[in-house]
């Protein structure tokens, strides 16, 4: 494997940055991206690279909400020993923690099918389009339930809750469905309004992305060197740096918009690679 350029990796770190919260898939478009820039999306260092990364978007999730995961950090601490400390910010905390267990689980047990068969264009293709019904469900079910008044805040989120999306984010092992898309839909869906879905499922980032990079850049180290350690930093820096601009524009945006704008996107996006595929301008990885 011939070493990363550093425009690849600024590219790379760019797109990873703008993709990995918004709910179009960031592996999706990294594996995309890698393809257009003359890289083989099934090397093990590439795949390694666009993982590793992530540890950028990670940083600038703590960096944004540094005050909040600190507070359910010490509610966490207080209400295991102290049980009248046991209030929202506790149960929060809970939610994140039982989310959190189901895609380390299934990312280690299918790890190899997920480097492997599964990152290939025609997965993310598919992915694109069909967990784009998955997002249209969960808008529509949305509105009924807020039309009912039952949606509910971030004080009204529950272990199970945070349970099941994080079951649901496991889909977004499969390239092309974006965990964004999944937790955020997930969560929409149960009845949460939009704003605290979305800081919801940035908190399941965090453990999630921090185990993958480390378990990439350890079980991989070898042929990430390939790549080149210097432009892996200019990645991880440059997707910092955007991902913090990605998570202040997307709590903003979901404010007052539903994920709906999203969905045609995804679905171009799903189209055009397929008829690139079927036509031969692309190989599938």
């Amino acid at each position: 494997m011939e070493t990363l350029t550093y425009w690849q990796a600024v590219i790379l770190g760019i797109v990873e940055g703008l993709t990995e919260f918004l709910p179009i898939s960031s592996t999706g478009h990294l594996t995309l991206t890698s393809k257009l820039l003359g890289l083989r999306i099934d090397d093990p260092g590439v795949t390694a690279y666009t993982a590793v990364i992530q540890i950028g978007a990670i940083a600038a999730t703590f960096l944004y909400f540094g005050k909040k995961i600190w507070r359910l950090l010490v509610a966490w601490v207080r209400g295991l020993t102290i049980a009248t400390e046991r209030g929202h910010d506790y149960q929060l905390a809970w939610a994140v923690i039982a989310g959190s267990i189901p895609v380390g689980i299934v990312g280690f047990v299918l790890k190899d099918v997920i480097s492997g068969p599964l990152r290939s264009l025609w997965v993310v293709a598919a992915a694109l389009i069909l967990w784009s019904a998955v997002i249209w469900w969960a808008e529509r079910r949305h509105d009924v339930l807020a039309a009912d008044g039952r949606q509910r805040g971030e004080g009204d989120v529950t272990i199970k809750d945070g349970l099941v999306i994080g079951l649901v984010q496991c889909a977004s092992l499969v390239p092309g469905v974006s965990r964004s898309g999944a937790t955020i839909s997930a969560g929409i869906a149960r009845g949460i309004n939009r704003v605290v879905a979305t800081e919801l499922s940035f908190f399941l980032a965090i453990p999630a992305l921090t185990a993958a990079g480390i378990f990439e850049a350890v079980g991989e180290r070898t042929h990430m060197a390939a790549l080149g350690v210097p432009q892996m930093a200019v990645g991880i820096v440059v997707s910092f740096v955007v991902a913090y601009a990605s998570i202040a524009w997307l709590l903003k945006f979901v404010s007052t918009n539903s994920l709906r704008a999203f969905i045609s996107y995804r679905v171009v996006l799903g189209a055009a690679i397929f008829v690139a595929l079927a036509a031969g301008w692309l190989s599938s990885t």
